[in-house]
């Protein structure tokens, strides 16, 4: 078999994928990154409409997002010719049965406040009148330019000697000599001293492969779609959901609104597509907040969101050495990303991580789940 030495192998070439090779290319610059499918973030990633809400997640993931911030709003030079960012704050609506979580929300968060619910009607008129009983606004939030930003540490990768191997699903992962060798479905065989599973929904099938133990990931489809607001202007809506997050709805495409049901269905790996009860959901749901006809759907679509079994995520080494983890990004890989590949580095190059992410090393540790 033709062997090919690198410095590490990475499996998946979705964010989680693309940041850790970037990150780790500033001292292993040959790096193998290894994708399954004909495109790079073909998955998750290349379905995401993502925004950057730090009172987001656990507390594992708003320290990451709250350390990626500085990466978003000043990129390295050369990474993107374009913002990563553009503003959109984020409203929760609580009817009355969700008034105290909305409360509760406000009292644990950050720089998340009350306001009043006629704020609110006069930004988005189309408010269904007695819906909410109470809001709340998170100004300092805003849209990720998701396809830049993996494309920026793609140009990384690649910048510093780094090999991006489409249709080169993983068949077989076996460690030898201290070397990982990752043999793929054209016949080629990656070796390195280190590798990183990165393949989301696809992650403890990945490790089956290699001998490690599982996780326990557990994928989850997430639906949306796209409608016309008729006559009104939605561009500078702010991102709207209720306190429940059982629907939200934010600008997309200029003058779109994208809509979902917030729905987790478990699901296998898979090419995720839409079910018609869920896209008939997120209708149900947003219509009853918001006096939007919905005369036809433009779009619709599906994605996998993948969660360990308590919800945090899984970033560091495994049992075995040299086989670490990038996983269980959640519904929140993108906002996390850039911090979560310098922290994914600094465990494999044995480095002590910045002061924002120490304190969450052991959180995040996939060896929690061991036994």
């Amino acid at each position: 078999m033709d062997t090919q030495r690198f410095e590490a192998i990475v499996i998946g070439a979705g964010m989680a994928g693309v940041t850790a090779a970037a990150h780790l290319s500033a001292t292993r610059p040959r790096i193998a990154l290894l994708e399954a499918e004909e495109s790079a973030g073909y998955h998750a990633t290349g379905r995401s409409a993502a925004l950057w809400i730090l009172n987001y997640g656990p507390l594992d993931a708003r320290a990451l997002s709250g350390a990626s911030r500085a990466f978003f709003e000043t990129p390295p030079p050369g990474f993107t010719d374009a913002p990563l960012t553009r503003t959109r704050a984020v409203v929760y609506l609580a009817p009355e049965s969700q008034r105290a979580h909305l409360q509760q929300m406000v009292e644990t968060g950050e720089g998340l406040v009350p306001v009043p619910v006629a704020e609110i009607a006069a930004q988005v008129p189309v408010l269904r009148p007695g819906y909410a009983v109470a809001a709340a606004i998170e100004r300092d939030a805003f849209d990720i330019e998701v396809a830049a930003l993996h494309q920026g540490f793609l140009r990384q990768v690649r910048a510093r000697g780094g090999v991006l191997a489409l249709r080169h699903r993983a068949g077989r992962i076996w460690q030898d000599k201290g070397l990982w060798h990752a043999e793929t479905s054209g016949g080629a065989v990656f070796a390195a001293p280190v590798i990183v599973d990165a393949a989301g929904a696809w992650g403890d099938e990945v490790a089956r492969l290699a001998g490690v133990r599982p996780l326990g990931l557990t994928p989850k489809r997430r639906t949306a779609l796209i409608v016309d607001p008729s006559q009104h202007d939605c561009m500078d809506w702010p991102m709207l959901g209720d306190a429940d997050h059982t629907w939200y709805v934010r600008p997309e495409a200029r003058r779109k609104l994208m809509v979902s049901p917030a729905d987790e269905t478990d699901s296998a790996p898979c090419d995720a597509q839409p079910e018609e009860m869920d896209v008939a959901l997120a209708v149900e749901r947003m219509q009853a907040a918001l006096d939007i006809p919905v005369q036809r759907v433009e779009h619709r679509w599906a994605g996998l969101r993948t969660f360990t079994p308590d919800r945090s995520l899984a970033i560091g080494e495994s049992e075995a050495p040299g086989f670490f983890w990038m996983v269980g990004q959640g519904g929140y890989g993108i906002q996390t990303s850039p911090a979560a590949g310098r922290l994914l580095a600094d465990l494999v190059e044995g480095r002590a991580p910045e002061a924002a992410l120490a304190g969450i090393v052991g959180q995040v540790d996939p060896r929690r789940f061991a036994g």
